[in-house]
C-alpha cells in the first residue's frame, strides 16, 4: 500500500506540473470542448432521449456530426431532429446550447460561485481564455452578471412566448405552447439554429411582432458578454445618479463605456442596418414582392440579424437569389461580437481592419477612435485572423467542389454557415460525403473556439525570445 501511495503522489505531482507548465490554457479549453463533444455523443445514444423507431435511421457519424454542431451551437444536422429525438432529447439540446453558447468555463464557474467554492488563479486564467478576455480583473463578476442576464432573458421570454403561442392559437395545448415557447427563447438567445419542428419558424413568418422579439434576443446573445456587463453598469450608474439628484448630493465620477463596447455596438449596428438595406434592395421585387412595405423591411431585418449567427429562417433559402445568398455567406463569415455565443471572424476584427484601411488612406500611422488608440498587436491579430479565415474558407470551398456534386453557391453557404456557427443551409448537409461532412464539422469546431485560438493551439507554452532584431530593409509594394 505504501508503494501505491507513493506512486499516486508522484504521478499526481508530475501530472499537475505537466498541466501547469507544459499545456497552455488554450489547449486545456479545447480539450474541455472535445470532452464535451464526446459526452454529448454518449448522451445522444441513450434510449432515454431517442424516439423508439429512430435506431437504424442515423449512424454513429451522424450523431458525432450532431454532437459537434450542438457544442458549437451551429445548427447543421444530417437528419431530422424531430424524428430522432423525443421531447427529453430536445430539452437535452437546450441544456447543451447553454454549455456550447456560454462556454464550458462560464457554466462550471457559475456553479462554483453559487456553491461558494474558491476559484483558483489557474481557473481564472482558463475563464479568461474561454471568454476571450484580455485581463483577469473582474472576470468572476463578469460571469455572474452575464449568466444571470442570459438566464433572465431566456426565462422571461420563455414565459412570454408560451403565453403568446397559446393565446394566438399557434398551439392548442398549454403543454406544447410552453415546450416550444421556452425552446424558441433558448434557441434565439444562444443563437442555435436547430430546427426541432421541421419548419423552423416558417409558420410565424407573417407574425412581425414575434419576429421583432426574436431579432432582439438574437442581438442579446450576439452582441458580446462584456457589452451586456457595460450596459448593466450604465443602468446602475443612471439609477445612482438619479438618487443623488433627488437627495441633492454631489454627482460621482462619470460613467465611461469601454472601447470594446463602443466598437462592438458600432460594428453591430452598421452591419445590421447595412445588411437590412441591401437585402431589401435585392429581394423587394423578388421573394418579398407580395409583402407589405413594413413586411419587406421586417423580413430584411430578420435575415440581416439571423444570418450573423442564429440560423433561424422563415423562408426556404433556395427561394432567394444567388446574389442574396452571397450576401448571406458574407454575413455568416463575419459572425457576431467576440465573447458572445457566436462564431465567424467576429465584428471587432472587421471593424479594426476597416479602421486600419481608413487610417492608412488618411496617412495616419496609428488607429485612433473614441479618444483611444488601438494597439498595433490588435491590428496584427485582426489581419491574421481575417486572412487565415478567408484562406481556410476559400480552400474548403475549392476542396468541396472537387469532392461533392453540389452547386457552388450551396457549398459556399454551407462553408460560411459552418465557420460562422450559423446553421443555415440549402439542404445539402445530409447529401455530403463522409469527407465533406468531416470538413464541415472541423469548420464548426474552429468557428466555435475562434481562428486566433486555433492558431495558438499549436504554439508551445514556452516560446523562445531571440533577444535581438535583424536590420530593417524596405521592399517594393503594389
Amino acid at each position: 500500500m505504501d508503494s501505491l501511495q507513493r506512486f499516486y503522489e508522484v504521478f499526481s505531482r508530475r501530472a499537475r506540473y505537466f498541466v501547469t507548465n507544459k499545456i497552455s490554457s488554450i489547449q486545456i479549453i479545447v480539450s474541455y470542448y472535445i470532452l464535451m463533444t464526446i459526452f454529448s455523443l454518449i448522451l445522444f445514444h441513450l434510449p432515454f432521449f431517442r424516439e423508439v423507431d429512430s435506431y437504424g435511421q442515423v449512424t454513429f457519424m451522424d450523431l458525432l456530426f450532431m454532437a459537434i454542431s450542438t457544442v458549437s451551437v451551429t445548427g447543421l444536422t444530417t437528419f431530422d431532429i424531430n424524428s430522432v429525438f423525443n421531447d427529453r432529447g430536445v430539452v437535452l439540446l437546450e441544456i447543451l446550447f447553454q454549455i456550447g453558447g456560454l462556454g464550458v468555463m462560464m457554466i462550471s464557474t457559475f456553479f462554483f460561485i453559487i456553491s461558494r467554492r474558491r476559484i483558483t488563479l489557474k481557473q481564472r486564467q482558463l475563464i479568461m481564455t474561454d471568454m476571450n478576455q484580455p485581463r483577469l480583473s473582474g472576470i468572476v463578476r463578469l460571469i455572474r452578471t452575464t449568466f444571470t442576464i442570459i438566464l433572465a432573458f431566456q426565462g422571461i421570454f420563455g414565459v412570454f412566448f408560451s403565453l403568446y403561442f397559446k393565446f394566438q392559437g399557434y398551439y392548442d395545448s398549454w403543454r406544447d405552447a410552453i415546450f416550444y415557447g421556452f425552446y424558441q427563447a433558448v434557441s434565439a438567445v444562444t443563437n442555435s439554429g436547430f430546427d426541432v419542428t421541421g419548419d423552423s419558424i416558417m409558420p410565424l413568418s407573417h407574425d412581425y411582432f414575434f419576429l421583432f422579439w426574436i431579432i432582439f434576443l438574437i442581438f442579446i446573445g450576439g452582441i458580446g458578454f462584456p457589452v451586456l456587463m457595460d450596459f448593466r453598469e450604465w443602468l446602475k450608474y443612471r439609477k445612482q445618479r438619479h438618487l443623488r439628484k433627488k437627495a441633492k448630493q454631489k454627482a460621482g465620477l462619470p460613467f465611461r463605456f469601454s472601447l470594446f463596447t463602443k466598437i462592438a455596438v458600432l460594428a453591430f449596428v452598421i452591419l445590421f442596418v447595412g445588411g437590412t438595406v441591401i437585402i431589401w434592395l435585392l429581394e423587394k421585387d423578388h421573394l418579398f414582392r407580395n409583402l407589405s412595405d413594413f413586411g419587406t423591411w421586417m423580413n430584411s431585418a430578420f435575415y440581416s440579424m439571423t444570418t450573423r449567427n442564429a440560423g433561424l429562417q422563415i423562408h426556404n433559402l433556395n427561394d432567394f437569389q444567388v446574389t442574396t445568398l452571397i450576401l448571406f455567406s458574407l454575413l455568416m463569415f463575419i459572425g457576431c461580437s467576440p465573447s458572445s455565443v457566436g462564431g465567424g471572424i467576429r465584428t471587432t476584427t472587421l471593424a479594426i481592419i476597416g479602421l486600419y484601411l481608413y487610417s492608412f488612406l488618411k496617412g495616419e500611422a496609428k488607429i485612433n477612435i473614441f479618444g483611444r488608440r488601438i494597439s498595433d498587436d490588435d491590428v496584427r491579430k485582426s489581419v491574421v485572423v481575417f486572412m487565415l479565415s478567408l484562406g481556410m474558407c476559400f480552400f474548403c470551398v475549392i476542396f468541396l467542389t472537387a469532392t461533392e456534386e453540389e452547386p457552388l453557391i450551396a457549398i459556399i453557404v454551407e462553408v460560411c454557415s459552418a465557420f460562422g456557427t450559423t446553421g443555415l443551409s440549402l439542404g445539402i448537409t445530409a447529401d455530403l460525403s463522409g469527407i465533406g461532412q468531416a470538413v464541415i464539422a472541423a469548420l464548426m469546431f474552429i468557428g466555435r473556439i475562434g481562428m486566433l485560438y486555433t492558431l495558438l493551439l499549436f504554439v508551445p507554452k514556452e516560446t523562445q525570445d531571440l533577444g535581438y532584431e535583424y536590420p530593417t530593409e524596405q521592399i517594393i509594394i503594389g
